[in-house]
């Protein structure tokens, strides 16, 4: 029409595209506006600011902002609400205090936007300023800015400021409601956040989209199956199937309801299903236990177009650990190399965890040092892994590189490396790990303090094992356990059961590892009417049904006695099918009493049950030849070799000056051979002089009674001693461990050496502590 724009014009048609997001308009306008010489007007300027800002084009609108030379708090709302939009929060908060500066005062809506920005970072000290501004100007009562100051204090961290916020507003509307409900949530006051819900539906105000998800989050957390399919129902009535935000929280909220057939359900009804609501559905699947589903899910839709991501990989690499399937974990590992997972720290940490549980410890160290972050969860998963695999020395190396790299560790990593102490009996370096933890404050860790523990009480100290348990602040279930079972190794079995029943006085429950640890402490006491008491009021005092440990327990209890009857006829009342540990019970029974024909049928079932056991043919063979029935002997051996059945040699470990020096029978590998062998020779004939004897009928040799004796003095426990003795201070404490059953010789050896040397002897074998002192040992030779 020929008709020219101006000053009113452009300002009106400006906003016209900022309502409509109609960039391409909005450019047109401008050129206009620069060819016809308004663009230094400030009405339209700042019309140009909003447009450019509500079109997301954070370039031009900064352009224009510089451009003007007179700005006013539009101007200035304009540029801040940009970067805002932008996510630009920190500059946003500077362009905010430079606009106070100038000399600006601030709108309802510049206050609302910096207070949208406090909220993405979290500032709650600026978010407190701008309150101050909206109470100075009197903006108060503005229900933008309100709405603002709920949503800020709590996702800034101040949960009961934001509800005093909201309390203050006269009439909340839905975006109040909405703010003050999800920061309930964000604050894991989940109760609280589905009271306000009711609240709200009793106000008249009805829930949206963005209010069903905050619900369905809260519901989720608290387990709610009742609320569970009422939400459901709502979310049905609100017709949201467009919404996969909705969708995939009502997988997630079933899912963690464990109602796993609604949440396959509600991933099956959706439209257009996405990778949030695949992973809430197998995170589902493995958190509940069916490991099965989880893997089968993800096999059927990991070429789909939802695909999958670090997440998924993670679960299921899970529940192939569950499902002790390394085939699973294999193929998961090749998918990561193939798409570029494997250097992901939340995949590589699944690959080690997965590898480690299934004992394959090199595939899990591979995992690790392909991945590239070697942060500090993959040190720390590595370290458990190795201390899990019983490589201790391997844990302790890489402890080393976490120091050496300057990582600060968690009281998970102080935790394993305590653990791996624990499986060395690395005395020493289990203290310098208590350092580490007393340094980086994590004695108030329930985890760290248990580990502490469990390592003296495995390192032969249950004096320090007890001053740890001291220190533990809140002590549950599993730092009474480690006690107990610390008190039981050691052969203490009266205070094991002292602290037993002050556990229960102080309301803890026990659980199925307790009354183990109770049993096995009856065990090394001989406390047989204890154990039987305890064991048949097991399902009864604390409804906890015993197990086959807890049968093989209780059934070598009886068989060390001598109530070999009893025993006997325990196994055969047994609910379920006796396994390994049950028969070994009764082997190592017959072997005490010298029972040949319960021998003999022991070792048949573990011949079936474990034929690749070699200690199942030394234990025949020690029960036939203490009967002398050589012949018997002789064909046992015969069978093993037939069998291809290795026995397993006797190692012996001991730690001195922060290193762990490893010896097996007859070794000569040792730098100090010769030192210690004159050791040995030098105690054997102060031995003889106090009247030792050795017992050479417990060596199955076919050779003369001299080569005997010699091959007797040559166990790896003596050398470790001996080693010991000749590289440690005078009078210092001796710690051994073995892998083994300490032998009868060797008990009684050291029980002269001990006081021949003035030295306290600690072994630690696979049964049990012995702590020999002044010529006599802790277990009163009951082991």
């Amino acid at each position: 029409m020929g008709v020219k724009g101006n000053e009113f014009t452009f300002p009106t048609v400006l906003k016209s595209c900022s309502i409509r997001g109609d960039l391409v308009m909005g450019k047109q306008v401008h050129g206009v506006v620069v060819v016809t010489g308004y663009d230094s007007d400030e009405f339209v300027a700042n019309g140009l600011i909003v447009m450019y800002a509500k079109c997301g084009e954070f370039g031009d609108t900064r352009r224009v902002f510089c451009s003007i030379h007179v700005k006013n708090v539009v101007s200035w709302n304009g540029l801040i609400s940009s970067y805002v939009k932008s996510d630009f929060l920190r500059e946003a908060k500077e362009m905010f205090d430079e606009m106070i500066l100038s000399g600006i005062r601030p709108s309802e809506f510049s206050l609302s936007t910096i207070l949208n920005a406090c909220a993405g970072l979290g500032d709650c000290i600026q978010g407190r300023k701008a309150h101050g501004y909206l109470i100075k100007l009197g903006y108060e009562s503005d229900q933008f800015s309100q709405n603002a100051l709920v949503d800020m204090y709590a996702k800034a961290g101040d949960l009961e400021d934001a509800i005093t916020a909201f309390e203050e507003i006269l009439q909340p509307d839905i975006v109040s409601w909405n703010a003050i409900i999800a920061g309930c949530v964000l604050h894991e006051r989940n109760h609280q956040a589905l009271k306000l819900y009711t609240q709200m539906n009793r106000s008249g105000i009805f829930p949206n989209l963005f209010t069903l998800s905050s619900a369905l989050k809260a519901c989720a957390s608290m387990e709610l199956n009742y609320l569970a399919r009422q939400l459901h129902s709502i979310v049905i009535k609100h017709d949201t199937k467009a919404d996969s935000f909705v969708r995939a929280g009502l997988v997630d909220m079933y899912s963690k309801c464990s109602l796993m057939d609604e949440a396959r359900m509600a991933f099956d009804l959706m439209a257009q299903k996405d990778l949030i609501a695949l992973n809430a559905l197998i995170s589902g699947y493995s958190q509940n236990g069916e490991d099965v589903q989880a893997v089968s899910l993800f096999a059927e839709t990991y070429k789909s177009e939802i695909g999958f991501n670090q997440t998924t990989l993670s679960v299921i690499l899970k529940s192939a650990t569950s499902m002790q399937a390394i085939d699973v974990s294999m193929q998961v590992h090749a998918v990561s190399l193939k798409l570029g997972f494997d250097n992901d720290s939340q995949v590589a940490t699944s690959l080690i965890d997965a590898y480690s549980k299934c004992g394959n410890i090199e595939e899990a160290a591979t995992a690790f040092e392909i991945c590239a972050a070697g942060d500090l969860v993959a040190l720390t998963s590595m370290i458990a892994a190795y201390a899990q695999c019983g490589q201790g020395e391997e844990a302790v190396k890489l402890y080393l590189e976490v120091q050496r790299r300057g990582l600060k560790p968690d009281p998970f990593v102080c935790s394993s490396l305590l653990n791996a102490c624990a499986n060395l009996s690395a005395y020493e370096q289990g203290k310098q790990a208590h350092v580490h933890v007393l340094k980086f404050g994590f004695m108030s860790d329930v985890f760290a303090g248990n580990s502490l523990v469990n390592m003296y009480a495995k390192c032969g100290s249950i004096d320090d094992a007890i001053c740890a348990f001291d220190e533990i602040p809140d002590r549950g279930i599993v730092s009474w356990s480690a006690m107990i079972g610390g008190f039981a190794q050691h052969g203490h079995g009266k205070e094991a059961l002292q602290f037993f029943d002050q556990m229960l006085e102080d309301g803890i429950a026990p659980n199925h590892i307790t009354l183990l640890s109770v049993l096995c402490a009856c065990n090394h006491a001989g406390l047989v009417d204890k154990a039987e008491h305890y064991f048949k009021s097991m399902e009864e005092l604390f409804a906890i049904r015993p197990t086959q440990e807890h049968y093989a327990c209780m059934i070598d209890i009886l068989g060390r006695a001598g109530k070999l009857e009893e025993a006997v006829d325990l196994i055969e009342t047994m609910p379920f099918q006796a396994n390994g540990h049950v028969w070994g019970a009764i082997l190592g029974a017959a072997r005490i009493h010298k029972n040949v024909e319960l021998g003999k049928r022991a070792a048949e079932m573990l011949f079936l049950l474990e034929p690749e056991n070699s200690g199942t043919h030394v234990l025949l063979s020690n029960i036939y030849a203490s009967a002398g029935m050589w012949g018997k002997v002789a064909e046992v051996r015969r069978l093993m070799k037939h069998s291809k059945v290795k026995k397993e040699p006797g190692t012996s470990w001991v730690e001195l000056k922060d290193k762990v020096y490893t010896f097996i029978v007859g070794d000569t590998s040792h730098p100090r051979t010769g030192e210690i062998y004159a050791k040995l020779d030098e105690l054997s004939e102060l031995m003889s002089r106090a009247g030792y004897v050795p017992m050479v009928e417990i060596d199955l040799h076919d050779v003369e009674r001299g080569e005997k004796e010699k091959l007797l003095n040559h166990h790896s426990e003596k050398l470790a001693v001996a080693f010991a003795l000749i590289a440690s201070p005078p009078g210092a404490p001796i710690r051994v461990k073995k892998n083994l059953r300490i032998c009868i010789d060797c008990h009684n050896a050291f029980k002269f050496i001990c006081k021949i040397v003035s030295r306290e002897i600690i072994i630690r074998d696979t049964n049990r502590f012995h702590h020999f002192r002044n010529g006599s040992c802790s277990c009163g030779d009951y082991w």
